[in-house]
Order: structure tokens, then C-alpha cells, then sequence
């Protein structure tokens, strides 16, 4: 006869095993590298990439976050968006805010936003001028905060940030998505780069990689998925936190047609507070100047 007890504390026994592990990932910073050459720009780059972090730290006061974003030594730190959390008419942005802090102290720092910076500017009823307030400490830190705006290093690389409506993050009622033209991505940030200068595009959503590269950008980085949250090796992210199953670009390196998409398993988690075999990710972008 099956001993039913075994059975469930076997299964407590799995399930203890499993919180603790993904507890232990939350906190395991992987430093990984994507690597671009070009023949657009003269010198080599490096950039850092964050997203998703949601207020998680690593060590006192992301003492080790800091230490690997130092060890990189980029020319610039890079934020895709979601370095909050947005709830329910409440904004948590102190975590975020006291690190971007400290980065600006010792590097330029780009922030496009993601659907929860954005949340605060689609329910304003609800959040007030969290918004504004948010983005005007940032500004005081001397960031640059592009909402639908470029900014170019050195006449080489362009950064630009676009703002996903919530059509994009959200289903219709038909259940679907909808769908992306490139000429949407053009009317919000006018035309790409030309070929003398590399285009990086920060889009938090990487489901539209077609029309992002299709409009123009050499480079995506994009976030939002968190990797999948349980990640199996050959069949990659299980569930993201939207519900949605085995979705190819929760994470990795992506090229179609000599154009990149680089997406981040993110660095902190919510709603869905698990990650297994998904440990947080902080990216350094090399910018490789082709030799001809």
C-alpha cells in the first residue's frame, strides 16, 4: 500500500528544497557578456546593461552589484527600465534610486523606461506625480532620462528609448498583442541612426525585435520576461511573469539579418517571486570595432 505520508513529506521535502534554492538564486549575481563588432565606430565601447531589478538588492547597499558594474569599467551604465516596482497607486523607488546614485557619482547613466516607470504616467489618477518626482531626482543625479528621446556618444553611438504603449505590454480583449509596424518605433523617435553611426535601442518588450531592427536599431536591449523565472536547459524560460509559456526571447542573444537583440534575464523579481536555474543578470555590452 502507498504510505501517503511519505508521500507528502517527501513532496514538503521537494518543495522546501526548491523555495531555498530559488531564494539562494535571487541573490546570485551572473556578470555576462554580449559581443557586437561593427564597422561603424572607430574605437571599442563597453556599456553595462540593467533591467528589471525591482528593488532587489545584492549586499549591503548593492555593495556587489557596484563591485562587478566597476569591474567591467564601462563608458556608460545603461537601464532598460523596471528598476522599480509600481503597485497598486504605490511607487518603491529608494533601493533604485540610492544605487543610480552611486553610478552616476562614476559614470554616465542612460534610463529608458519599462512598463512599471511607465505605469506611473498611464494611471495618473492613481499615482499623482510619483512620475515626475521619480524622474526629477534622477535628472538632479545628472542622468539622462530618455522617454522617447536619443542622445549620441562621441558622433558614434546612439542611444535612444522608447515608450511602449500599454497596448504592447497588455492582451486585447481577442487575447492577442498587438502588433508592431516599424513605423511605429519611427514616429516616436524619428528616423534610426544612418550607417555612420551605431544605433542602440532601448525597448523593455523584446516580442517586437522585427520591427525594432526593421526601423533601424544595430542593437536591442530589452528585459521585461525575467528569464522565464524557471529556466530548463534545451527548453529554456518555462512561465514568464505575464503568464506566458516556452517564449523563445525571454532571455539571449538574437540576430536576424546582421541586427542584434540582447535580452536580460533581469536582475530582481516580483509578483512571481521565484527563479531556478535563472539567476539575475547583469550584462556588459563590447562594442567590437571590425578590422577590415
Amino acid at each position: 500500500m502507498l504510505d501517503y505520508r511519505l508521500i507528502a513529506g517527501c513532496g514538503l521535502a521537494a518543495a522546501a528544497a526548491f523555495l531555498a534554492r530559488s531564494e539562494y538564486e535571487r541573490k546570485a549575481l551572473s556578470l555576462e557578456e554580449v559581443s557586437v563588432e561593427t564597422d561603424k565606430i572607430t574605437r571599442d565601447w563597453t556599456f553595462v546593461f540593467l533591467s528589471d531589478l525591482h528593488e532587489n538588492t545584492f549586499g549591503r547597499d548593492n555593495e556587489r552589484l557596484l563591485a562587478a558594474i566597476d569591474a567591467v569599467k564601462p563608458d556608460a551604465v545603461l537601464s532598460g527600465g523596471d528598476l522599480i516596482v509600481t503597485k497598486k497607486g504605490r511607487a518603491k523607488t529608494a533601493v533604485s534610486e540610492a544605487l543610480l546614485a552611486r553610478l552616476a557619482a562614476r559614470y554616465p547613466v542612460y534610463c529608458g523606461n519599462g512598463n512599471h516607470e511607465n505605469r506611473m504616467v498611464w494611471n495618473r489618477k492613481e499615482y499623482g506625480g510619483n512620475y515626475e518626482r521619480y524622474i526629477g531626482r534622477l535628472k538632479e543625479m545628472g542622468i539622462i532620462c530618455l522617454s522617447d528621446q536619443s542622445a549620441v556618444l562621441k558622433k558614434e553611438v546612439r542611444i535612444s528609448a522608447v515608450n511602449l504603449d500599454p497596448c504592447f505590454y497588455k492582451k486585447a480583449n481577442s487575447g492577442k498583442l498587438s502588433s508592431m509596424e516599424p513605423e511605429y518605433v519611427e514616429k516616436k523617435l524619428g528616423p534610426a541612426a544612418g550607417k555612420d553611426c551605431f544605433q542602440i535601442l532601448l525597448a523593455h518588450s523584446p516580442l517586437f525585435f522585427d520591427a525594432y531592427r526593421k526601423w533601424g536599431a544595430d542593437l536591442t536591449l530589452s528585459g521585461h520576461f525575467h528569464g522565464g523565472t524557471i529556466r530548463i536547459p534545451g527548453l529554456g524560460g518555462v512561465m514568464t511573469p505575464q503568464y506566458q509559456f516556452f517564449l523563445p526571447v525571454c532571455a539571449g542573444t538574437h540576430e536576424r539579418e546582421g541586427r542584434y537583440m540582447a535580452v536580460s534575464r533581469g536582475l530582481g523579481t516580483h509578483s512571481i517571486n521565484i527563479r531556478l536555474n535563472n539567476r539575475p543578470q547583469l550584462l556588459a555590452i563590447r562594442l567590437k570595432r571590425k578590422i577590415m
